[in-house]
This record gives structure tokens, sequence and C-alpha cells, in this order.
């Protein structure tokens, strides 16, 4: 199988990226199910990337259908050390506007679906993750810098709240969500999140602004069509971007904590672990088998 060190992951609206080049898809078999779609594996800016639509082509997986777990390890079976996580999302106050940028610094869960599992472990073997601060800094820095290659007006920092959807939120929450100080609200970059620093791998969120959820007085209903009239408006600026980003980050070292965020927070000794969970588990507890 091709090693690739790039990930990327679009949300609505972006199903693919015009600029890859030595194109080819691949099918990735995991131990939590298939992936969302086939990967597209090309050369964008002289790396060789992985892309992966979200909810497959087509918008074929709701939010809470998304396989999650299986997207996560299919980038890790791949190699990838960095994931650039492109996702739609509302405003919650007046500064994040429609078409803006915002590149969270952190998440808040407001999900409950079981089917959304969050975590790799379980069946033997535990694990209790640092999650306090859940964006990679550094691939949050590279892509602050890459969005200054377009003129989109770009926000560092802020809260992504994640709701279940897949209907958009009333009008109360959106306002309990604005006391809260919440940033924006999406429907899936949670759980990539947790499982991207679970199978250690960089991870940061373009989170492409469509609306201002249900809250504001100018846009107190939130529709598919105007969601999707803004979204088709960013998804371009989005590509330029994340091209930008890969071209800056290509196959230089990661000099992050992320690579090694798993070292100290698998609490079962690894002679403890029963063989089966062991082997599903391989591509992201293999190293530590033995410590």
């Amino acid at each position: 199988m091709e090693q690739v060190r790039i990930g990327i992951i679009g949300g609505s609206g972006l199903y693919q990226m015009s600029e890859l080049e030595d194109i080819e898809e691949i099918e990735i078999p995991t131990p939590f199910g298939a992936p969302s779609d086939a990967f597209i594996i090309g050369t964008l800016e002289n790396s060789r990337v992985a892309f992966l639509p979200r909810h497959g082509r087509g918008h074929r997986f709701t939010p809470s259908e998304v396989p999650f777990r299986a997207n996560i390890y299919a980038m890790k079976l791949l190699g990838v050390e960095r994931i650039l996580s492109a996702s739609a999302v509302g405003s919650l106050q007046e500064q994040f506007a429609p078409l803006d940028m915002v590149i969270p610094d952190q998440f808040f869960d407001r999900t409950r679906a079981r089917a959304r599992e969050s975590t790799f472990f379980g069946e033997g073997i535990v694990a209790h993750m640092a999650f306090a601060h859940p964006v990679c800094s550094e691939l949050g820095d590279v892509l602050e810098d890459a969005c200054k290659s377009t003129d989109v007006k770009t926000h560092r920092g802020g809260t992504y709240l994640c709701m279940e959807g897949p209907a958009f939120s009333t009008r109360a929450e959106s306002e309990v969500y604005r006391s809260w100080g919440m940033s924006v609200i999406g429907m899936t970059n949670l759980q990539e999140a947790k499982l991207a620093r679970e199978a250690e791998i960089c991870y940061a969120t373009l989170a492409l602004v469509t609306d201002y959820d249900c809250w504001h007085p100018g846009h107190d209903a939130v529709t598919a069509d105007s969601v999707i009239e803004y979204l088709n408006k960013n998804v371009r600026n989005a590509q330029l971007i994340i091209k930008a980003a890969v071209r800056q980050t290509g196959d230089k070292e990661r000099g992050c904590k992320c690579a090694s965020a798993l070292k100290n927070s698998i609490f079962t000794a690894p002679h403890l672990w029963p063989a089966e969970t062991r082997k599903k588990l391989d591509a992201i507890v293999g190293k530590y088998a033995l410590s």
C-alpha cells in the first residue's frame, strides 16, 4: 500500500481536490468497517496526499452515520501524519460572518448517538487521552498562514460546538450556545479530532462559515439551499487554502507532541492485552506492545 503523510477530509460540498495529479483510487478495509468512500490518492504541490469525502461522494452519510473510526484508521494505515479537515459550520457570534474561515482550537461535545464512536479503545485495552488542547497548534499555524494566500477573512481560535444533527438547531438551542461563548457550530469534527489524537495524527479544522445559524435576526431560519449557496462560494477558497497548506507542510518532520500522544495514555499493561484486540489496533498500539 502506498504511504502518504498528508490526509485531507472534505466536508459538505468539498468532494474533490481539482488540482490533484497522478490520481488513483484505493479502497481500504479496516477492522472498523469500510471508510466513507474510496480514498483518492494524488500529488498536490509535489506531495502525495490522501483525500476522503467525509460524507461519501454524493453526500450519502448523515453526520451520525459517518464511519469516523474507519476513516481515521484507514488514514493511519496509509501512513498519514497530518490531517487537514474542512467543515461547513454555522456562526454563533456576529464577528464570524458567512464566507469567513475559522480555525478553531477547541471543541465542545453536544452529540449523543451511540453510533458516533469517538475512541478506538475498549475490548480489553483502556486508554485515557489528554485532550485539553484538541487541535495540533503547529498544523493550525500552517492553516493560518495558508489562509493568507486568499483574500478570505480568517479567524484563528474559537470553539467548535459539535451537535448531533442532522436537523439544524432550534432558536432556543442557538441562543444557549451563544451564551456559553461558543464560536461556530457543526456536526462532525469532534469525533475526528479525538480519533486522530488516539492515532497520533496531527489534526486541524478549516471551518467554512455558511450562515449565522438561526439566532441572527437576518438569518432566523437555516435552510439547506442557503447553506449550499454559501458553501459553493467557500469551496474554491478552501481548496486554495489546503493547497497552500500542503505546499508549506510537504514532508517536513513534525515538531509537536502528537506523534507520541499515546505514550503515557494506555492504562492496560501490554501483557494483559487480548490478542484479538491487540491485532485489531495494531496500527495504533503496535509500537507500545513491548513497552
